[in-house]
Order: structure tokens, then C-alpha cells, then sequence
């Protein structure tokens, strides 16, 4: 056997200790890691909670209890199809069109595009 692979057993314990600790405190710090990060994840979903609760902040909680809202889609309103009319899709949804093609032309043109 190699000279230099060689431990004694009291350097073996030594060595087998240390990684013990190390194992340990590695796991433990992981698991701090973790109740801090689920800590803060409370506290700012109960911070979120409490300021859609707060009426000063928000008067009407569900935009279907907004009065212009209603007013909007009353029967005499402008959109007064309803929510799901044709009226209120065109305005208030968008729309995905390709753009890679035209994107691809042009960077093939040597066009350099800043994001």
C-alpha cells in the first residue's frame, strides 16, 4: 500500500471527527438558512394580507365592487355586453404576434439590437 494513503488510527478518528462536525454544521446551517428564508416568506405574505385588508388603502378590495366598474358594464354602460363581450375583449386583451422571423432577418443584416 502507498506510504503516503497511510493514517494511524488516532489520525483516522481525528480526520473521521472533522467530518463529522463539518457534515453536522453543514446541515444545520442549511436548515437555518431555511427557517430564515420560510421566516421571511411569512412575514411578507402577512404583510401583503394586512395591507389588502386596510380599507383606507383600498376602498373597493374586488374590482367587481368598484362603482365605475359597474357602471361600466351596466346596461346602459360602454361595455355593456359584459365582461366577456366582444367590446371588452378587444380593449382590455392583448395579443401575441411573432416577431422572430423579422427579428432573425435582421440580426442576419447585421443589425445589433440593445435589449
Amino acid at each position: 500500500m502507498n506510504k503516503s494513503l497511510e493514517l494511524s488510527r488516532r489520525q483516522f478518528v481525528k480526520a473521521a471527527g472533522i467530518a463529522a462536525v463539518a457534515s453536522l454544521a453543514g446541515i444545520n446551517i442549511v436548515k437555518v438558512a431555511e427557517a430564515a428564508a420560510m421566516d421571511f416568506v411569512g412575514k411578507r405574505q402577512a404583510s401583503v394580507y394586512s395591507t389588502d385588508a386596510d380599507k383606507k388603502i383600498y376602498k373597493y378590495r374586488k374590482s367587481q365592487d368598484n362603482p365605475m366598474i359597474k357602471k361600466l358594464y351596466a346596461k346602459d354602460g360602454f361595455l355593456h355586453e359584459g365582461p366577456c363581450g366582444h367590446r371588452s375583449h378587444q380593449l382590455l386583451h392583448t395579443h401575441y404576434y411573432d416577431r422572430s422571423k423579422a427579428l432573425k432577418a435582421l440580426k442576419a443584416k447585421g443589425v445589433k439590437l440593445a435589449l
